[in-house]
């Protein structure tokens, strides 16, 4: 908490105006702000993307210090003045009724430093994903609803055509080959040590977007093994290389794909990151495509199963980063503070004061 303290005629003022102005507005961004809850909404003029939004707790600490000791007198120690009349200010942060979801208590800007808060973080993370991705099915409404039939549609349709598609390969013993080698860059044994070494980057170099981006990765890489590694078991479908190739429960594991879950998993979480950079995009996807291409040419899967995969893969990876970055913007952030106006007519003083969440 900070107070600014003017003095007096019209040098008070013209400051009482500029901070009630300045307060209003900070008020009205924070409202909506607290109001956040989906995670594909950010209120306007976040800065979702921008590096300044990794800020450090020690500079806030900073800025505050300076505040105190610039201030001189705070509004709080007014001699004479009782404490219950010290702020005509309406926001009470321990009256606030909007309640914080599961998520919310478990967020914290800082975990990506540290290794404990970290595993605790990403676990409980984990488990709020795999709750949100396998009861989605069951919030569908009429905003989505088309998404579901129409790759409902495209999944049964490639899977009327997986044999024909699969045969319009050479199927050479060269191109089963070279497709298994190219297929290996979606792997999790490369894609695993691709995320921690870049975390291990951002904590070499201090730089917050890609220990974020390591975070989050790994996330995203974790919900799709746990989604692939279900769903395999659920269908069981032989591979093209296996006895009854195509076969639901044959005792197969081709169905979805996973390595197209888990390399268009990262490829939307770094597309979503750098999403003012279209290069990124482009590299990112078309590595994606690669990989799941030659799947098919390694025999490996069937086209239903790499469309399936990759479009779970996708929708995981940005789930992950809006979810991130709705919850960033929440109010318990020490990156969002609550700024509410002070003054005192008795004793003539007028200032701001600034609400950073524990």
């Amino acid at each position: 908490m900070c107070a600014l303290q003017t003095g007096k005629g019209r040098s008070i003022l013209r400051c009482v105006r500029l901070l009630l102005a300045v307060a209003a507005a900070a008020c009205l961004s924070h409202s909506a702000m607290a109001q956040v809850r989906e995670p594909a909404t950010l209120p306007p003029g976040f800065p979702a993307d921008d590096d300044h939004v990794y800020t450090s707790e020690s500079a806030l600490r900073e800025d505050l210090l300076f505040c105190r000791q610039s201030a001189g007198q705070s509004v709080t120690e007014a001699p004479g003045v009782p404490q219950s009349t010290q702020s005509a200010s309406p926001f009470d942060p321990q009256t606030d009724a909007t309640p914080l979801d599961h998520r919310d208590r478990i967020f914290y800007p800082g975990d990506t430093e540290r290794l404990k808060p970290l595993g605790r973080k990403l676990l409980l993370n984990i488990l709020l994903d795999q709750k949100e991705i396998f009861t989605s099915p069951f919030r569908m409404n009429r905003d989505n609803a088309k998404w579901w039939l129409l790759s409902a549609a495209a999944t049964a349709g490639l899977i009327v055509e997986d044999r024909r598609i699969a045969n319009s390969f050479e199927n050479s013993r060269g191109q089963v080959r070279w497709g298994g080698r190219i297929s290996q860059i979606g792997a999790s044994y490369t894609l695993v040590p691709l995320v921690a070494g870049y975390y291990g980057f951002g904590v070499l170099t201090d730089h917050a977007k890609a220990r974020e981006i390591g975070v989050l990765g790994t996330e995203s890489l974790l919900d799709s093994l746990i989604v692939a590694g279900v769903l395999k078991e659920v269908f069981r479908r032989n591979r093209p290389d296996e006895n009854r190739p195509g076969d639901f429960w044959g005792g197969g594991n081709s169905f979805p794909s996973g390595h197209a879950i888990q390399v268009w998993s990262i490829a939307s979480l770094v597309s979503h990151e750098y999403k003012h950079q279209p290069i990124v995009a482009v590299v990112a996807y078309s590595l994606a495509a690669i990989v799941s291409a030659s799947r098919i040419a390694a025999q490996k899967h069937f086209a239903s199963d790499i469309f399936v995969g990759g479009t779970m893969g996708w929708f995981i990876g940005r789930y992950v980063y809006d979810t991130h970055m709705s919850h960033l913007a929440h109010k318990h952030s020490s990156l969002v503070p609550l700024v509410v106006p002070q003054f005192q007519v008795a004793t003539r003083s007028y200032g701001v004061m600034l609400l950073f969440a524990r």
